[in-house]
Formats: C-alpha cells, sequence, structure tokens
C-alpha cells in the first residue's frame, strides 16, 4: 500500500486572443506555439503512457479561455497553417545545413518532430479538446477549468456579481464541454479572497487550490500542514501548493530547467540567421520571432558561445533528473506519514507551458517520471485532488487567508505602478454591468444580444493577464490596448442602452471579434 500521494496539477492557459480582422498579429502565435511546444507533445505524452498500460493520474486545468480558443474553427484553420509552414521551414533547414553534420541531425529531428505533431493534431482532427476529454472520461486525467477570463479575485471583491459571473460562466463553458460538472476550478493566479469558495459550491466546484501560506495563514492552524486539504466553511475544499517538489522544478538556481545540457529557449534561428532567409516564416512585416528551431543548449548564462545541442544527452539528463524527483517524493512521504494518520498527498502545480514550451525536455521528464512511478517503487501514488476527496471525505475545516501565488504571494504583481490605473475603469465597468442586468431581468432582440455582449467586453477586461503584462514589461502595447478596447466597447454598449440607441450593425461587429462564451447569460450579474 501507498505511504502516501503525489499530486501533479498542469494548468494550463493564455489570454483570448483572436483577430479575425488581421492573421498577422504577432499576440495569436502565443497560442499557435504552445500548441506546437506543450499541449500536443502533453497529449503524445499522455496517450503514449495509456497505450503502454502505464498507470497514472494527472489533473489538467484548461483555463476557460482556452478551451474558448481551442474550439476555435479560424483559430484552428490558422494554427494547421502554421503547423504545415514550420514543417517547410524544418526542410529548408535540412538543405542549408546539409554541410554541417551536428546541425543537420537537428533540423532532421525537427522535421519529424513537427510531421508527428501534425499527425497527432489530424489523428484528433484539431479537436484538442476531445483529446483531452478521451483521456478524462478514459481514467487517466481529471480535467478542469478556470475562471472565465481568470479575473483575479483579491482585487475583485467589491463587487461579488462579478466575482459569480467569472465562476458560473466558466462552470457552464466546462458542462458544454465536458459533459459534466468541472470538479476542480483555477482561481486565476490562485488568487482567494475569504467568501469566494461559496460561489464555488454554488457552481457545485469541489475544490481549488492555492499558494502554501494561504493555508498555513489560514484563520486556524492546519494539523496536516499543506499535506491534507482543509474544507473551507461552504464545504469546498482548498489544497495547497508544496514548496519542496515546486522549487525542484521552479527555481531559477536549483530547478532542472536550466541544466546546461537542456535546449536553450532564447537562441532562435529567427534571430539568428538573416532576415531575407527566415522572413516568410517570421512576422511579414519583417519583425524577428522564434520560430521553435533552436539548435543550442544552455550552456551557461551568456546568450552567445554555446554548445550545439544534443538530443541524446538531454534525454538522458531528463531520465536522471525524473530518477531524482522520484526519490524525493519517497523520501518525502515516508518521512511525513510517519506523523499522519492518513497518507500525506503531495500538491505540484504548474503552469503547463513550462513542460514543452519553455522547457522543451519538460514533457519528456513528466513522461519518465510516471514512468518510474510506476515500475520502481511502491510508496508514492499518482492520485488527483477529486480522487484524495473520494478517498478521504473527513479534513479540518479552515478558511485560507487571501493570497496568490505571485510575486509577494499576495497582489502586487496586479496592482502596482505600472497597472493600478486599470482597476478604477475595471470597477466602474463591473458596478454599470450589474446595474444593467437589474434595470432589464428579461431582455429580447437587440437588447439582448448587445446585454450579452457587454458582459463578454466587461470579462475579457477583467483578465489577470493584461496587468500582469504591464508588470513584467513584455508586450505592454498590446496588453493596455486591449484593455483599453473591451473598456471603450463596453462603455460603448453601456450607453447605448441606456440611451436607447442601439445599433445592430455595431453590436454585430463586436459578437463578431470578441466571440468568447457564445452562451453567456447576462442575468448572471442581477444576482
Amino acid at each position: 500500500m501507498a505511504r502516501g500521494y503525489f499530486s501533479l496539477v498542469l494548468h494550463a492557459h493564455l489570454p483570448f486572443v483572436r483577430h479575425p480582422e488581421d492573421p498577422t498579429v504577432m499576440e495569436e502565435r502565443w497560442l499557435y506555439e504552445a500548441i506546437t511546444g506543450t499541449y500536443l507533445p502533453l497529449l503524445q505524452v499522455f496517450e503514449g503512457l495509456a497505450h503502454d498500460g502505464v498507470r497514472y493520474r494527472a489533473t489538467v486545468s484548461l483555463s476557460a479561455p482556452l478551451l474558448a480558443m481551442l474550439t476555435d474553427d479560424l483559430l484552428k484553420e490558422r494554427y494547421a497553417a502554421h503547423l504545415d509552414d514550420l514543417i517547410l521551414l524544418a526542410e529548408k533547414e535540412m538543405t542549408r545545413t546539409r554541410p554541417e553534420p551536428a546541425y543537420f541531425r537537428l533540423a532532421e529531428m525537427y522535421f519529424h518532430r513537427f510531421q508527428a505533431l501534425r499527425h497527432t493534431w489530424r489523428c484528433h482532427d484539431g479537436n484538442l479538446v476531445e483529446a483531452f476529454r478521451k483521456l478524462q472520461d478514459g481514467g487517466r486525467l481529471e480535467v478542469i477549468t478556470s475562471t472565465a477570463t481568470h479575473g483575479f479575485f483579491p482585487l475583485m471583491d467589491r463587487n461579488w456579481a462579478a466575482l459569480r459571473a467569472q465562476v458560473h460562466t466558466a462552470a457552464d463553458q466546462y458542462e458544454r464541454h465536458f459533459g459534466r460538472r468541472s470538479p476542480g476550478m483555477w482561481l486565476g493566479e490562485c488568487g482567494y479572497v475569504p467568501g469566494c469558495d461559496e460561489i464555488l459550491r454554488e457552481a457545485a466546484v469541489r475544490y481549488f487550490l492555492v499558494d502554501t501560506h494561504a493555508i498555513v495563514l489560514g484563520d486556524r492552524q492546519p494539523q496536516y500542514g499543506v499535506y491534507a486539504p482543509v474544507y473551507c466553511p461552504s464545504g469546498v475544499a482548498a489544497f495547497a501548493r508544496d514548496t519542496e517538489s515546486s522549487q525542484q522544478v521552479w527555481s531559477a538556481k536549483e530547478g532542472y530547467p536550466g541544466d546546461p545540457l537542456y535546449r536553450d529557449f532564447y537562441r532562435d534561428i529567427g534571430f539568428d540567421l538573416p532576415l531575407d532567409y527566415v522572413g516568410p516564416h517570421v512576422h511579414p512585416e519583417g519583425i524577428r520571432m522564434y520560430t521553435g528551431v533552436k539548435y543550442h543548449a544552455i550552456t551557461h548564462d551568456k546568450l552567445h558561445d554555446k554548445w550545439i545541442y544534443d538530443p541524446a544527452a538531454a534525454r538522458s539528463r531528463a531520465g536522471l533528473h525524473a530518477s531524482h524527483f522520484r526519490g524525493n517524493r519517497e523520501k518525502q512521504v515516508e518521512a511525513l506519514a510517519a506523523h499522519m494518520d492518513r497518507p500525506p498527498v503531495v500538491v505540484s502545480p504548474y503552469d503547463a507551458e513550462l513542460y514543452g514550451h519553455w522547457w522543451f525536455e519538460g514533457p519528456q521528464f513528466l513522461d519518465d517520471l510516471f514512468r518510474q512511478l510506476h515500475h520502481d517503487q511502491t510508496a508514492v501514488e499518482c492520485l488527483t485532488p477529486g480522487d484524495y476527496l473520494a478517498r478521504h471525505p473527513t479534513n479540518q475545516v479552515v478558511t485560507p487567508s487571501l493570497s496568490s501565488w505571485g510575486r509577494k504571494g499576495y497582489a502586487d504583481y496586479w496592482c502596482n505602478e505600472s497597472n493600478a490605473w486599470t482597476w478604477q475603469h475595471a470597477h466602474v465597468a463591473a458596478e454599470r454591468m450589474v446595474e444593467l442586468a437589474r434595470r432589464s431581468p428579461s431582455a429580447s432582440g437587440l437588447e439582448l444580444r448587445a446585454l450579452n455582449q457587454a458582459a463578454r467586453e466587461l470579462l475579457l477586461a477583467q483578465s489577470s493577464d493584461w496587468a500582469f503584462i504591464m508588470s513584467t514589461g513584455t508586450t505592454v502595447p498590446y496588453a493596455t490596448r486591449r484593455f483599453n478596447e473591451h473598456i471603450v466597447r463596453f462603455t460603448r454598449l453601456y450607453d447605448d442602452l441606456k440611451g436607447g440607441k442601439l445599433s445592430e450593425a455595431a453590436v454585430a461587429e463586436m459578437e463578431a471579434q470578441d466571440n468568447i462564451f457564445p452562451q453567456v447569460d447576462y442575468r448572471i450579474y442581477a444576482t
């Protein structure tokens, strides 16, 4: 019998980026790169493990915006063309590098890799959500979702109707895709504010995840620390992140992804080769971009003077790291189990995009890890938070503290000198949405369409990603533009609804542009 449990949670999320009016918008490539680097490789790993009879359980959180994008016909069509272009680029690279055997072998590797990814894509007819559903229905994965647009709850609690809309809109969308209610929900940025679990209970959500200090600094001392969930007064369970296992992967100094043998993310032929050569495969205006074809290992901190990437050496190192991680989990649960009356659960949540996109060998690491857990030990069993609650339904009641998993553990990253200005506009818009919903409890026709679109624009403005990007200082102009566009569209709808001067053409244009959540119901804001 297992001495303890290991619960891997991969949170897959991107902001809703869809530009039907302009296929060259660079930010749309975020989705294409994540599908190529992470979502398809993870599917290949999970399906390969199932084919080989390896017992495993893991949790995958597909955020609500990501579900919307993965099921959008326009984006699927554009991604298929992007994947075809990657294969053409790899073919060109095989020709260019033929005189250089070390580079040629890598170009050939990318050619076969991209072809294999396209085969997986076509086997599922481009419907990755259905592929994950099959793995859930087959007992391999527990798929959950996030709040509707990854809203950051600790800064939204002045308007609980807005919190309810974030939860119920996402839960309803999940049920349409998966035929059941989401067993858990990822709160945007793991942002918890006391009381929001009552809304999760309303939506039939059984658990959520928080950072370590949310439980440790709760309203009473947790008997088992973070190695057993706690129930909020609402009856919804909170699972806390284990610092030790997370540190081994996330840490910039100690984490596995920084090993010098692994592939370097930042050295890419999109920047290294002449623009007239890579031009057809980057932005049409000649803006250099990552292509996904990278020939160098991390080596050291310098961008240049790097080793040529050796896939065999990196593959071997991933196996060693998986063995190290697995051995540490065995020691960890053995030590914890000696002081508990139940098996401890080690919860390890990560951004899914770490595995494959940022850490190229990440999916191989997970494949090795699950195989080792299956074949090489008996102390640690893989399960999901839902599995744990089914086995151990009695747990301590604790109200977690307000918290997030961001810098400093609270709201600093989403409200600082770079982005504080957004919140006053978001709060006013949320109050106006409640006003509109209560003013028109049974709208129909064009008014109904306008009210539902106003709800979409508000939800999109509330995305935590815009404030996050402003803090990181990366694509700040895009984040600023997106936030302002949604606030402006919402305000126009508000004014037109109040003034009785709705334009069918204007509403239709917004519906075509921001088509997330086609089944949204504005009435959720009336409660």
